[in-house]
């Protein structure tokens, strides 16, 4: 990045904290409160061990202070003051200390560093905090600890991405693709799961501890487990299919991104129906745009979906009768998309804009986000197609089991599944793919 480059992002980054002072200013008026810290967190050690679980600060902390790692650290918010960050940061010859940052971002902040794990003091007479503590720390420090009515608006707030947002998602997106790159390079050449897992992380130059969520390296059936959670050290025998759901974070931000290839021993019928889902997951970040309901989308891609698999003989109904059967719930379980930020599956994806529950349908339980879309949102389409036994089990036996060619399915169950996903930004009048941007260096 050019030195003109990085001060236009530092702008970008100072500006982004330039409206979330004021935005939490009017949030705490709304709530009541005149001052508010923010915890980041502290890490947990495992039941009868003293290691402890890999560990990310707070989102609403991260919101501010792009820190994931910090831990046992603080901000104080209070409307018209600079917000004050105080750091953990006690002296130690075990670990490194934490350092006081020096990037630009940090000119917005007071910054001290502290031995202590406890609150910078606040002389402010209506206190709350949020994260995780417990209500006897929160009434010694006299907070109100998590008061609903002020998370929902935060959340709310996290919603909508500002350009200092967007942008740090591109270069999340930019370092996960050269990731993928590296992962389909690895199985081309015949490697196991955990080789392919590794080609990714050294490609997107990374450490396991600093994803933002477990990579799913899924080879042949296993990318019909949606949340395949292993990495196999040895070559199966054949190589069907490779399914990757990998990301990056940067500054906090997370890329969320899949990608599907078909190996050598792949039917022809598995390789057409990655080429058609591709086109189908194209049409479905086409049609993102303001004021469409992500439910409603959600259901065009089932209806998609329903038409993809009778084009290919898979199913012998109509589109419409495929749907209403459930066939397509059984071939896709999963939500087509969640609101995406510095957690994967970001807040304020179901509740409306006044903080109400907007929960899923009963037909799609698992749907992360149920919003209307709206400029500056940002969101993943990931439409998928799988054979997963113990949901197509019961269409076999069923009544309506000729509805649906069996040796067809047979066919593709070595090959696990289909899932594509991309991040996509919701325009004033459209939508960008902050995927393909990455790809193509903007």
């Amino acid at each position: 990045m050019s030195v003109a480059s990085m001060r236009d992002r530092d702008a970008l980054h100072l500006a982004h904290l330039d409206a979330l002072q004021q935005a939490y200013a009017a949030h705490l008026e709304a709530a009541g409160v005149d001052a508010l810290w923010i915890y980041s967190g502290a890490p947990h050690q495992h039941y009868a061990d003293d290691q402890t679980a890999t560990f990310r600060a707070y989102g609403h902390f991260m919101h501010w202070a792009p820190l994931p790692e910090l831990s046992h650290s603080w901000l104080l918010i209070r409307p018209g003051q600079r917000p004050l960050l105080q750091i953990h940061a006690p002296d130690d010859f075990w670990h490194l200390p934490a350092r006081r940052p020096d990037a630009a971002w940090s000119q917005a902040f007071e910054i001290r560093l502290s031995d202590e794990m406890t609150p910078p003091p606040c002389a402010a007479k209506r206190r709350a905090v949020i994260g995780e503590l417990d209500a006897e720390q929160a009434k010694a420090m006299g907070a109100t600890l998590n008061p609903p009515a002020l998370l929902a608006a935060l959340d709310h707030g996290r919603l909508h991405k500002s350009a200092h947002e967007q942008a740090c998602l591109i270069d999340a997106n930019r370092a996960a693709l050269a990731g993928h790159a590296a992962a389909r390079q690895a199985f081309e050449g015949g490697v196991s799961e955990l080789d392919i897992h590794l080609a990714y992380l050294a490609a997107s130059r990374q450490r396991e501890a600093s994803l933002p969520y477990d990579s799913i390296v899924a080879l042949n059936r296993h990318a019909g487990v949606l949340h395949y959670q292993h990495y196999a050290q040895t070559l199966p025998g054949e190589r069907h299919s490779l399914l990757v759901d990998a990301g990056h974070r940067e500054l906090g931000y997370c890329a969320d991104i899949t990608r599907t290839w078909a190996g050598p021993e792949a039917p022809d019928l598995f390789v057409s129906l990655i080429a058609s889902m591709q086109t189908l997951h194209q049409r479905l970040v086409a049609a993102c745009a303001p004021g469409v309901a992500f439910v409603a989308l959600h259901g065009q891609m089932h209806h998609e979906l329903a038409q993809l698999l009778v084009e290919h003989g898979v199913l012998r109904c109509s589109a419409e009768a495929a749907v209403e059967a459930g066939f397509t719930r059984a071939f896709c379980p999963h939500g087509l998309g969640h609101s995406l930020g510095i957690q994967v599956h970001d807040v304020g994806g179901r509740q409306d804009a006044a903080g109400a529950p907007l929960p899923p349908p009963t037909s799609d339980p698992a749907l992360r986000l149920t919003r209307t879309l709206t400029p500056n949102m940002v969101v993943t389409i990931e439409p998928g197609c799988y054979v997963i036994p113990m949901l197509l089990e019961p269409l076999r036996c069923g009544a309506e089991a000729a509805q649906i060619d069996w040796a067809l399915v047979d066919r593709l169950a070595p090959c696990g599944g289909i899932r594509l996903e991309d991040n996509v930004a919701i325009t004033a009048t459209g939508q960008r793919n902050l995927t393909l941007a990455a790809d193509n260096g903007h």
